[in-house]
């Protein structure tokens, strides 16, 4: 493709506050009420010893914890002698009470929002800022939110950093802090670093390792098609009698089956059908259609979508999501149009997975048009895009040449404050190789480092055929050599891509299964 009166330039600055009452003399002057009952005596005070008195009705004498009626006058707390603080100072106090309530709020809410936006340097800088005061003690929850955020965004590196910050500030450790801190360990693939962490968790009395820790575990070594350390791990679970429950099995049956090991995932399911303790469920029933839907294999899938049926498990969102995305990818829209006409019936709503779905069918097959149309129904809706949404779009635009509608997706992710993690940088860097711009794509991949986004395999495989295209072989070669230096000569592919739902509760179970 020829691009030399253009310039392909992506432009990624997205990223990112009493005295006595005056007397005078006066005469004694006495006012009679008439009353059907008895007269009523209102006698005014007088300063004269000659005064005319009148008997006082009888005192009432009051119970403990009674008061009779205080006047101004009588009760020294609404005494005038008693010297007022300014109106102006205690003013002052308020305001600076306010500010300051308001400064924490403003910067708790940032912080909260960076998390929530998956921002994670910007989330870090914020509670660096609110470490800082004298009245902020982050709690067990603040920490949980960032270990878990730094690890789905491949940074093992920062979480640990900030583990050993949280111990230094004397705040105790638990076993699900230490679970936090093993998973953002096995998303980035560090399966030697995550056994350390399941070791110092085995060491300490009160941070024992539950079927959770082992789960993800289990899943990092099954995901890396090491089963040895799978049957390993379920001795060592059988030894400390943790029972394996369904999230456990779940893994293990997905990394069987991206293995292509159909045979053992079928005996992991008929173990789990006979089993009281880790009986199949919704997330069975995703796993398995999930493999076999993005392995191409439709009519295993729509078999198997059966059999779970008659086990009584009913699908749910996801599940509808994962039929489109494999219809989609087969491009047989006919069949996806179905589905989602069937949630509709079925009251299921579209979801951002549903909508990134039928944008990626369109994007993999380079029709811009549909693509767009989707994308601009998905935003009619009030369905909040992601960085797969961006990603997909970012591609199909690649795909179909419209390279000046990419640098358009590149700022709309800008201002959507879109989070620039890996998956993103790889689409933008396939975006300038399939426009033959190897020098924007230079830039891109050194943005991408000094963002902290780790490269994966696929960023090193569509940079290399890039080289490859234009016969650069010495390109290639460095890039070879920088793969090896990484994880060993192991590089991981993200976790970036991983479908999840609206809800990202920090919960056991979805560290596990997301």
């Amino acid at each position: 493709m020829q691009m030399a009166t253009t310039a392909f330039q992506v432009s990624l600055s997205s990223s990112f506050l009493p005295s006595p009452l005056p007397t005078t003399t006066t005469t004694t002057k006495m006012t009679v009420t008439q009353s059907p009952r008895k007269l009523i005596y209102i006698s005014s005070s007088t300063n004269s010893s000659s005064s005319t008195t009148v008997n006082s009705p009888k005192k009432k004498h009051w119970k403990v914890g009674e008061y009779p009626g205080l006047t101004h006058t009588s009760n020294p707390k609404f005494s005038t002698n008693k010297k007022r603080t300014p109106i102006k100072n205690i003013k002052k106090k308020l305001d600076r009470k306010n500010n300051a309530n308001a400064w924490v709020n403003t910067v708790t809410e940032a912080l909260s929002d960076a998390i929530d936006k998956r921002q994670w340097l910007r989330a870090l800088q914020v509670f660096e800022m609110l470490k800082v005061q004298p009245f902020y003690h982050p709690k067990e929850g603040t920490y949980m939110k960032l270990l878990v955020l730094l690890g789905r965004s491949g940074q093992p590196g920062q979480a640990s950093q900030l583990f050993d910050e949280m111990l230094q500030t004397g705040l105790e450790p638990t076993p699900e802090l230490y679970t936090a801190l093993l998973a953002a360990c096995c998303r980035s693939n560090l399966i030697d670093k995550a056994y350390e962490v399941l070791e110092q968790m085995k060491s300490l009395p009160l941070c024992q390792p539950d079927v959770y820790t082992y789960s993800i575990l289990i899943k990092a070594c099954a995901d890396a098609c090491r089963f040895e350390l799978v049957d390993s791990l379920y001795d060592e679970m059988a030894e400390r009698l943790i029972t394996p429950n369904t999230v456990t099995q779940n893994t293990v049956l997905s990394g069987y089956g991206k293995a292509g090991k159909y045979e053992e995932m079928e005996k992991i399911l008929s173990k789990m059908l006979e089993s009281t303790t880790s009986e199949p469920d919704v997330w069975t029933m995703n796993t398995i259609i999930g493999l076999f839907g993005n392995a191409g294999q439709i009519e295993m899938m729509e078999k198997w979508y059966e059999k779970f049926r008659n086990f009584g498990i009913e699908p749910e969102t996801r599940t509808f999501n994962i039929l489109i995305g494999a219809y989609g990818k087969k491009r047989m829209y006919d069949k996806m149009s179905s589905v989602m006409e069937y949630m509709r019936r079925l009251s299921f709503p579209w979801t951002t997975s549903t909508y990134n779905n039928v944008i990626e069918a369109f994007s993999d097959a380079g029709d811009a048009k549909h693509m767009e149309y989707t994308f601009d129904q998905m935003r009619a809706e009030g369905i909040k895009a992601d960085t797969k949404t961006l990603c997909c779009l970012i591609r199909g635009f690649a795909n179909a040449g419209l390279f000046h509608k990419v640098i358009s997706m590149v700022q709309l992710a800008g201002r959507l404050e879109i989070p620039e993690n890996t998956s993103f940088f790889n689409a933008v860097i396939y975006a300038c190789s399939r426009a033959d711009d190897l020098m924007e794509m230079e830039r891109v991949f050194k943005r991408m480092k000094d963002k902290s986004c780790q490269p994966d395999s696929t960023t090193y495989s569509v940079m290399m055929d890039a080289y490859r295209k234009e016969g650069m072989s010495d390109k290639v070669y460095d890039l070879e050599q920088e793969m090896q230096r990484m994880n060993g000569g192991k590089v991981s592919k993200g976790y970036d891509d991983v479908e999840t739902e609206a809800n990202d509760d920090v919960s056991k179970e979805v560290l596990v299964m997301v």
